[in-house]
């Protein structure tokens, strides 16, 4: 039997038009700048160019086959060309797409999927490419080559990412379909269970042989990658304002302290830094078998 989609999930909206935005030779940097409510998804979908995603305000979620990213402003995503990625806004979004010919460097690092903190130059910078961007109206000829001020604009975009800092805290998609669903449960909703007992019930696997399973495919434990979708979560409130005591309570944690030990020891920084607006940390890399499509 098939069952209906609820009503409440609204279906996957397309890109708008990356071949509208298409960089190429002679401007090999583009933007746009796209509102989204939340609640929007982006379906699924790729291009032979690179990417950085993220917003100037609300939340979004960024999903590629390698990883998912909760994606607060000063957090961007940088996915190189030929991924296929797909995007959830979870609180409304002004959402800037940054497309590049070509990456920044040819270091190995720009060749996968990452986080990277988002300057107020760098912000600013994408911000005005996008409103200058010929296209943004509407499909529009360009230019043989970058005016003056947009090549300026270009090449300080790109020595801003040369510079920018990553936040390196990605886990390993699971191939395993139980750890799999064990995985998109937890992102779903992490607080419902602590232990991997619970969590392992109804997976046709023991608690045993899930453990192994992170181990072996996420290089990692069961307990320190729900202490990163935690964090994604703490991520989200944080933006909302939520003071940190109230965070840790909603995540269950025993004490604010408790709390600031974990984002301390899983970030190396304390949670007031972290979490501060336009402050060090505003971006969670997670791993995830399955999440709503850009």
């Amino acid at each position: 039997m098939v069952t209906a989609a609820s009503p409440s999930v609204p279906p996957p909206i397309p890109p708008l038009d990356p071949q509208r935005f298409a960089p190429r030779a002679g401007w090999p940097v583009r933007a746009k700048l796209r509102v989204l409510r939340a609640s929007s998804r982006v379906e699924s979908h790729r291009h032979d160019w690179a990417q950085v995603s993220f917003s100037l305000t609300g939340v979004s979620r960024v999903v590629t086959g390698q990883m998912t990213c909760i994606v607060p402003p000063t957090r961007a995503v940088w996915i190189p060309p030929r991924i296929e990625h797909s995007v959830a806004v979870l609180r409304d979004a002004e959402m800037l797409t940054l497309y590049l010919h070509r990456p920044p460097g040819d270091e190995p690092h720009w060749q996968r999927c990452r986080v990277v903190e988002v300057s107020r130059l760098l912000a600013e910078l994408v911000r005005q490419t996008a409103q200058d961007d010929p296209a943004q109206a509407g499909p529009a000829a360009l230019p043989a080559t970058l005016p003056p001020r947009a090549r300026a604009m270009a090449d300080l975009i790109v020595d801003e990412l040369l510079r920018a800092r990553p936040l390196p805290l990605g886990i390993a998609l699971p191939q395993d379909k139980r750890l799999r669903a064990l995985c998109q449960a937890l992102l779903d909703e992490p607080t419902r269970h602590e232990r991997l007992e619970d969590w392992a019930t109804g997976t046709g696997a023991s608690p045993r042989t899930i453990a192994r399973l992170f181990r072996e495919e996420l290089g990692t434990s069961f307990q320190q990658w729900r202490q990163q979708v935690l964090l994604a979560r703490a991520l989200v409130l944080a933006t909302e304002g939520r003071p940190m005591g109230v965070i840790a309570a909603e995540l269950g944690y025993a004490s604010p302290s408790a709390f600031s030990a974990m984002v301390t020891r899983t970030v190396g920084m304390a949670p007031g830094r972290f979490f501060a607006p336009g402050g060090a940390a505003a971006g969670v890399g997670l791993s995830a078998a399955a999440s709503p499509p850009r």
